[in-house]
């Protein structure tokens, strides 16, 4: 079948992203035998054009479009991005009769209310590699689609349970190839290439959605697979990458295991990564810094214990800062997180969380206010009980939990402490 992969994500507002995910999937249609063509909407600067030329060009059977980010993530105010998309799939419309399947991250947390929203044929929610791949073969054969993972049908619901994949070596890794994976020579320069080594997360946090995406068990590529993979990156002069795994050190034996075959490589490259402040000791730190890590996102969210606490985080303050120290004489640059205004929070525990993420002299601090409240998380239901949300809300349109108690207060007092910090930012 003829097949046109677009990813529709063009926020920039936290940084520029490439379409791993649609790069995954577009791997494993072409390697099925299909012919792929894939449409990044991110930078362009007529994106509908670019939309029209490809389907007039391809004139695609079947549609996919990938849909990263619901909204930007921010409280005040916050901006739904699924209209964006929804012009997507009206153009598509417009110029091609074909069905349009959705599938992505933001898809996958809001797989009934996306599809509704954007009104397309069909999503996929979680891992589309192997899903799509079996949804494209039943269209070729006009065979019934019950059954293929994570299916949901306009007005049908879902028409088979989410599987994840047990073993990552059974997924493709995209490699730099400019049909699939479409890398331009200002990307080489200015965008770390998103890598993933793992899938899937244990830890529950309150708040948090990877869960919907990814499942909770961490199922990782073999570490030669992974090596291999980069070297072809290099090989083009790629030598920048990030690491998007949720939490890089877990389970750390992984980890120091990749970074040692990274250093024997000799592969010239820096990198990126995403810590969770537990787990983390001098070693894998020193591993690190030797395979070529020059910066990590540290999530610890909160200073004060109670807070993390609620979060259900399973570290504490003094780890964090541990852990920070250790980083910073490594030459590591640490990216910290603080999350203010969730459940339990007042202002002692947000002038606790912000003398502590000073005390850390972090290179940069990106601070929050309001957390996000995605479905089928302890929050929601959290959120639910407080009347925050009722219900019978999807969620879909963004809602956050914050303290209102102190909402004024805390906008206040995060302003003056930003205006004298300029490596503190929103």
């Amino acid at each position: 079948m003829r097949v046109l992969l677009i990813s529709a994500n063009t926020e920039t507002v936290n940084m520029p992203v490439l379409p791993l995910g649609l790069a995954c999937v577009a791997q494993a249609t072409q390697s099925a035998g299909h012919e792929v063509m894939v449409v990044d909407l991110l930078g362009e600067k007529d994106p509908l054009r670019e939309l029209e030329k490809a389907i007039l060009e391809l004139r695609p059977e079947v549609i996919g479009i990938s849909v990263r980010n619901i909204d930007d993530q921010r409280m005040e105010p916050p901006v739904f991005l699924l209209e964006q998309v929804k012009s997507v799939v009206d153009h598509c419309r417009n110029y091609s009769g074909s069905p349009i399947v959705l599938g992505g991250a933001g898809y996958s947390i809001f797989p009934v209310g996306a599809l509704n929203y954007l009104g397309a044929d069909m999503g996929i929610q979680g891992e589309g590699e192997k899903a799509f791949v079996s949804l494209l073969e039943r269209l070729t054969r006009n065979e019934d689609l019950s059954g293929v993972s994570g299916l949901y049908l306009l007005g049908e619901g879902l028409q088979g349970n989410v599987t994840h994949t047990k073993h990552m070596d059974d997924v493709p890794l995209p490699l730099p190839d400019p049909s699939i994976w479409p890398l331009s020579e200002s990307v080489y320069q200015e965008i770390w290439v998103p890598f993933q080594t793992r899938r899937g997360c244990p830890l529950r946090c309150s708040y948090c959605s990877t869960g919907a995406i990814e499942g909770e068990i961490i199922r990782k590529h073999s570490i030669d697979r992974v090596v291999d993979a980069m070297s072809h990156y290099v090989s083009v002069g790629i030598d920048k990458f990030f690491f998007v795994d949720n939490t890089f050190n877990l389970p750390p034996s992984y980890a120091k295991a990749l970074c040692k075959r990274l250093i024997l490589s000799g592969l010239p490259i820096s990198w990126r990564c995403i810590l969770y402040p537990k787990n983390i000791d001098h070693e894998l730190i020193e591993l690190m810094a030797k395979a070529g890590c020059e910066e990590v996102s540290l999530g610890f969210e909160s200073g004060s214990v109670e807070i993390l606490h609620n979060m259900n985080k399973r570290f504490d303050p003094e780890t964090v800062r541990q852990i920070s120290t250790q980083l910073k004489d490594s030459g590591i640059h640490r990216l910290g997180f603080l999350l203010l205004g969730g459940p339990g929070e007042t202002k002692m525990t947000v002038e606790e969380s912000l003398l502590f993420a000073d005390a850390l002299e972090l290179e940069t601090l990106r601070v929050s206010m309001g957390i996000r409240i995605y479905p089928n998380t302890s929050l929601a239901r959290r959120a639910v009980k407080e009347g925050i949300v009722s219900p019978d809300d999807d969620l879909l349109y963004p809602r956050y939990y914050m303290v209102k108690e102190i909402r004024d207060w805390l906008r206040d007092t995060v302003n003056r402490v930003m205006a004298e910090r300029p490596n503190w930012i929103c």
